[in-house]
């Protein structure tokens, strides 16, 4: 293709994706690495790119230590409860002991953080969130990086990883292409710092026809923090851990302020508590330790997130759903019925704008709830991403091998969606992990670890060759349309993409099979998934913009490979209410108390998969 090489050199960080994962990574950098040049790559624009872009209600990772109100022991607790003990206790520890200094900056910068007058402490929503005003958070944390960064390149899709060909498992930058030019860009970097996004629309969406597109997480977020770090064969973790979220029906919007923040519950189609009912039998099937409802009235302890998906699923099969949010009694205050729609209108307009046109108004009719499609992502409230290290003084030695958040591959960091094992970070948690990440990279680099990388001009020029590889074929093959888009000799990225959502939704548990699957279906999703590796090879994009979906879907594919190959490998159902195994329909705690680990052969495309031992470091 005619497009011009770009390349980027001499760079010794480069940011891949500019959440706030990038920025907080790129902000933090400059401080430890005065002299370095620091680059940013961002598939959007930094200004407005990321889970955070449209805005939020709320910081949902706040220890407020200041004020007495939480200790990062306290998070660890928390987060281990939620994920039913899956979590790597060193790196939340580590990211919960930095998070609220994070949270201080933000307000510095701008951000306005709501108080209460009386005691002068942030706004609570929940023990963990705190409210803001958060419209514009996103262009405020922007900012920072922007002033940080030696050069922000917009609208890059970053598509592969460079590799070190003086040293096998190095990293040595980045290759990608700009959304509008379609030129090539070449990042030649000693580190690499993954703030690229988790998976939304691998599997099949709730909403379909015109309603396409309005997911929970952001739709843009293609799993390319897993693809390009699988691709690297970086190990991950626990990708089987995908998460299904209660949502207001068809918007999406989120409940946790109206549970929180409203004080409302929810009820069945007949009107019912529900919840208690499915309790006993489901204690028998993840034990006492995860399910001691007397427990978590005592302490306030939370129910695990998925537990009350699995009451909510059963209740709507026993056929005494639709499954209502009590939002009637509260919305007769008309500072709560504000605040409902404030909710909304600063980060899920789509909710408000669709209540408003079915004629659905909160004040006068409960509206409806349901569970999502499964997401992987994470940095919200699942454990799955790259096996990182963790910080020297917290970590044991199976989780520390030198530099924290430093992947398997060396050089090579990550961030957010990017890091295993960190649930419940969200927004301020990822930039805080940013920052963690930036530090020891600038360390490595100091260290000399990262002396005599060598990227020839063979692996710039087949990387090149690869990418635009739809393009061409395309080009060769566009005149033998059979009808409408149907080609013999191609498959474009929709088609595509139709394909992988009904193979993750049918063998692994999707939506249309409330989350169910074994051993058999797994299996033979994999074997249809090796069939749709061959044919991406003949994908076809008309144009840069279809160029751009070309790669999303083959981070899409490389990441649902991982979640198929990591849900057979854990045979026990882990967690009810976002995926069954139909074969293994308990918690396994003899067996399978462990962390998964993958790894992903780059030459061979096979995968090995081992146990790692899930450490609690943190007194229950």
């Amino acid at each position: 293709m005619a497009f011009k090489t770009i390349i980027e050199d001499d760079t010794d960080i480069l940011v891949a994706g500019a959440g706030l994962g990038g920025t907080g990574a790129a902000f933090e950098a400059r401080y430890w690495g005065q002299n370095k040049k620091i680059v940013i790559a961002e598939k959007a624009n930094i200004m407005r790119s990321g889970a955070v872009s449209q805005g939020l209600y709320a910081i949902n990772c706040y220890m407020g230590t200041r004020f007495g109100e939480n200790n990062p022991e306290d998070h660890v607790r928390y987060a281990r409860i939620d994920l039913m003990g899956m979590v790597r206790e060193d790196l939340l520890f580590d990211m919960a002991r930095h998070v609220d200094s994070t949270v201080h900056q933000f307000e510095e910068w701008g951000l306005p953080l709501m108080r209460d007058p009386k005691t002068g402490a942030y706004q609570r929503e929940g023990r963990w969130q705190i409210m803001i005003h958060g419209e514009s958070y996103k262009p405020i944390v922007a900012d920072a990086a922007k002033k940080s960064a030696d050069k922000v390149f917009n609208r890059i899709c970053v598509t592969h990883l460079l590799m070190d060909e003086s040293k096998p498992n190095r990293v040595a930058g980045a290759v990608g292409f700009n959304v509008r030019t379609g030129n090539y860009h070449v990042f030649k970097s000693k580190t690499v710092i993954c703030g690229a996004g988790g998976a939304s629309n691998i599997f099949k969406p709730r909403s379909v026809g015109e309603g396409a597109g309005r997911v929970w997480y952001a739709p843009w977020s293609s799993g390319s923090a897993y693809g390009l770090m699988i691709g690297a064969g970086a190990k991950m973790t626990q990708m089987e851990n995908r998460i299904v979220l209660a949502r207001f029906k068809d918007g999406y919007g989120p409940v946790g302020a109206y549970f929180l923040h409203l004080k409302t519950y929810t009820q069945n189609g007949f009107g019912e508590e529900y919840e208690s009912k499915w309790f006993p039998a489901l204690e028998e099937m993840v034990g006492k330790r995860y399910l001691d409802v007397e427990a978590s009235h005592r302490t306030h302890r939370p129910i695990p997130t998925c537990l009350r998906n699995h009451a909510l699923i059963n209740e709507v099969n026993a056929g005494r759903g639709p499954i209502h949010m009590v939002t009637m009694e509260a919305f007769q205050d008309p500072h709560l019925e504000e605040i409902g729609w404030h909710n909304f209108l600063g980060m899920t307009v789509g909710q408000a704008v669709l209540w408003a046109a079915t004629d659905v108004d909160p004040k006068n009719e409960n509206p409806e709830l349901t569970t999502s499609e499964p997401y992987v992502m994470g940095s919200h409230a699942t454990g799955c991403g790259a096996w990182c290290s963790g910080p020297e003084d917290v970590s044991p030695p199976e989780y520390f091998w030198g530099y924290n958040r430093m992947t398997t591959v060396e050089g090579l960091f990550g961030a957010g969606d990017a890091v295993g094992g960190t649930p419940h970070a969200f927004s301020s948690g990822s930039f805080t992990e940013g920052r963690l990440a930036a530090k020891a990279a600038c360390q490595y680099i100091d260290d000399g670890k990262a002396e005599g990388i060598v990227v020839s001009d063979e692996q710039i020029k087949r990387r090149k060759e690869e990418i635009y590889r739809p393009m061409e074929h395309y080009k060769i093959y566009r005149n033998e349309i059979t009808a409408g888009s149907v080609n013999p000799n191609y498959i474009n990225p929709r088609q595509g993409l139709d394909r992988l959502q009904k193979l993750m939704d049918e063998y692994c548990g999707g939506v249309t099979v409330n989350y169910m699957t074994n051993e058999k279906l797994l299996n033979i999703g994999l074997k249809k998934m090796k069939v749709m590796e061959e044919d991406l090879e003949k994908l076809a994009a008309e144009n840069i913009h279809e160029l751009l979906r070309a790669w999303e879907l083959k981070h899409r594919h490389m990441t649902a490979e991982a979640v198929f190959q990591h849900t057979l490998f854990r045979k026990e159902t882990r967690w009810p209410g976002y995926y069954y195994r139909g074969d293994h329909m308990t918690v396994d705690d003899e067996n399978w108390h462990v962390l998964t680990v993958s790894r992903r052969d780059p030459e061979t495309g096979e995968y090995t998969m081992e146990k790692a031992p899930c450490y609690h470091l943190v007194e229950a």
